[in-house]
């Protein structure tokens, strides 16, 4: 069901993530639909794109707790697109800082490689 909140997640999603990021969606088959949906509409469409919070703030909060469910995938995009809100590698390190104190160790150093490779990776590739 495509309605406004589906158009404003779309392109939430596009101006965060890029268009490396929108690959999941504009490649979904059918079984893949529903979870696409679900992200662009509900995720996007009504959270993200809620004025309570800015963007660059909400990006922060995600990476924190992506720290502690330890999730690579996620916690690696979900830095990009903060990088993309604005969020700085200082405030990156101070959030991995802070995450790890209240996640545990071995959460938080999973996340200081994921992260340290992909900010690396981001320097060699522009």
């Amino acid at each position: 069901m495509r309605d406004d909140a589906f158009e404003r997640g779309r392109a939430l999603r596009a101006a965060i993530f890029g268009p490396e990021g929108m690959k999941s969606f504009e490649q979904a088959d059918s079984f893949q639909e529903p979870l696409q949906d679900l992200v662009t509409r509900i995720c996007f469409g009504e959270v993200w794109s809620r004025e309570g919070l800015p963007l660059k703030i909400r990006s922060m909060l995600t990476v924190a707790i992506l720290v502690g469910q330890s999730r690579p995938n996620q916690l690696r995009n979900h830095v990009k697109g903060a990088i993309a809100n604005g969020v700085t590698r200082e405030e990156l390190r101070e959030i991995l800082l802070h995450a790890t104190l209240y996640h545990g160790l071995p959460a938080g150093t999973d996340s200081w490689a994921i992260v340290t490779g992909l900010l690396k990776e981001l320097d060699t590739h522009g």
